[in-house]
């Protein structure tokens, strides 16, 4: 693998004190100094943003061939940048494109192939940016398998993977990191197994998995854990899921974020010792192939097959980007 160079200037600032006829004054903080702090705050921005928002579908963890969802960030910045591409045109090429993901927009063509085109999500342009910034910069983690499955599929092209690195800086992991991690590697495991569902069979038969395994995955993780998760609703396809009024709270919060285009962040609450998080469900355009209008986005014999499960059914009329829940996971008192 050929990585690009990276030049890296260090810049020694003398700062000269210089008299005038009264005092002796001395120059503020340069502007370089300070642009270099802004540059590396918004690195640290766009990695969290990019594990939080891409690696459900795009984990650089997840093995070659078990159920991807999509494939890995790496593969992306391999296909749109070489020693010609700039800084701009990448975050241009990678906006136009989840803002409207099409077939045609795409250079991954054997990844469309195999996991189909991305399903629209309703992204924020400056979260694009900044994880765009972040994967052109930065050399960003990817798969052991990702070199050697690249040499196969791509023989006469190499890849960029170079670049500056954020270092793990040693901190204490927060509630707020790690439950976090706990609701995003739940939805990894169910997300996999959804779009597996639906790749393999159709939507009825991802029906069929919601309906029979996602509470037995859901508990696994659980259990793996040692927290109780939930995914509650105001609006539930079982009843299981209603929201207490505690969450019905936080629902309205996170509602009122998304309808203001505020980054909606998990919620830390403390309640008698213990220690309970909350973090958004937003839809996507694959969501409403069981949540949205009836006849226009739900097909009649997944309606059908919905009445059927779910008679108590609620959680129908929504459209792109709009709340469909959240997540609430409670951690317990170690013994």
């Amino acid at each position: 693998m050929v990585k690009r160079r990276t030049w890296i200037f260090i810049s020694f600032i003398i700062i000269f004190g210089c008299k005038d006829k009264t005092t002796k004054k001395y120059t503020d903080v340069p502007s370089k100094v300070k642009s270099a702090k802004q540059e590396f705050s918004i690195a640290l921005s766009g990695k969290k943003l990019m594990e939080t928002q891409c690696y459900v579908c795009h984990s650089p963890t997840a093995p070659e061939k078990e159920n991807r969802i999509g494939p890995p960030m790496i593969e992306i910045k391999a296909n749109y940048i070489d020693k010609n591409t700039t800084k701009e045109e990448f975050i241009n090429t990678m906006w136009d494109f989840v803002k409207e993901p099409t077939k045609n927009k795409t250079k991954l063509h054997q990844a469309v192939d195999k996991y189909g085109v991305m399903p629209y999500q309703s992204f924020r342009k400056e979260d694009i940016d900044k994880i765009g910034e972040y994967m052109y910069e930065y050399e960003i983690e990817e798969p052991s398998w990702f070199e050697e499955y690249w040499k196969i599929n791509n023989i006469a092209k190499n890849y960029i993977n170079s670049g500056k690195k954020i270092l793990p800086s040693g901190k204490e992991y927060t509630t707020e990191d790690i439950g976090l991690k706990y609701a995003l590697d739940t939805k990894k495991v169910l997300g996999k197994n959804l779009m597996g569902a639906i790749q393999k069979k159709g939507t009825l038969e991802a029906l069929v998995f919601c309906n029979e395994r996602a509470y037995p995955l859901t508990d696994s993780m659980a259990n793996a854990y040692n927290v109780l998760i939930k995914r509650v609703s105001d609006k539930p396809r079982n009843p299981k899921n209603i929201a207490n009024t505690s969450e019905l709270d936080k629902i309205n919060t996170y509602k009122k974020s998304l309808l203001n285009r505020i980054n909606m962040n998990p919620i830390i609450e403390n309640k008698n010792g213990v220690d309970h998080f909350y973090y958004p469900i937003v839809t996507n355009s694959m969501c409403l192939q069981c949540h949205g209008e009836p006849k226009q986005n739900i097909k009649p014999e997944v309606l059908a097959e919905i009445k059927n499960l779910y008679p108590k059914d609620m959680a129908k009329g929504y459209k792109v980007n709009q709340l469909r829940g959240i997540w609430s996971i409670t951690f317990l008192q170690k013994e």
